[in-house]
Order: structure tokens, then sequence, then C-alpha cells
């Protein structure tokens, strides 16, 4: 599973992507390893695409799919 980080998550782990084994599972669940792994980061108001689609928590992630977590852009 590739996982794609922009912004704040990007700085605080210090890579833009990562990649993983793991299972089939939703995104919620991958939130929930996300915050275990990399308990610096926060993922309270992020949106989270999976192969360029938004999707929810109950969204189903397959091993060899793309998800991106995009935090909220403020400017001006």
């Amino acid at each position: 599973m590739e996982i794609l980080l922009f912004a704040h998550l990007q700085e605080t782990i210090g890579q833009s992507q990562l990649t993983i084994d793991m299972p089939q599972c939703t995104v919620g669940e991958l939130k929930q390893w996300m915050a275990s792994n990399y308990p610096n980061i926060s993922l309270q108001q992020v949106m989270v695409a999976v192969n360029e689609e938004f999707a929810i928590d109950a969204t189903v992630i397959q091993p060899l799919d793309t998800v991106a977590f995009i935090p909220p852009i403020s400017g001006g």
C-alpha cells in the first residue's frame, strides 16, 4: 500500500510517501495504524483519498491501493 503525505504530515514524518505491507483494511483502520506507528501526527480534520477519490472511514482499501492524507490548506 502506498501512502502519500502532504503539508505538516510530510514535515512531521520526514517523508512524502510511505510503502507499507498491510492487508485489506478500512480507512479508519489505517488511521489507527498510522496513529500507533507515528504518534506525533494528528489525523484530525485530514481528508483521505483512495486511488484519487475522496474516501470516508468505512471505505475499504486494498493492499495495492494508493492512499493520500490531505490536511486542510489555509492561505490568503
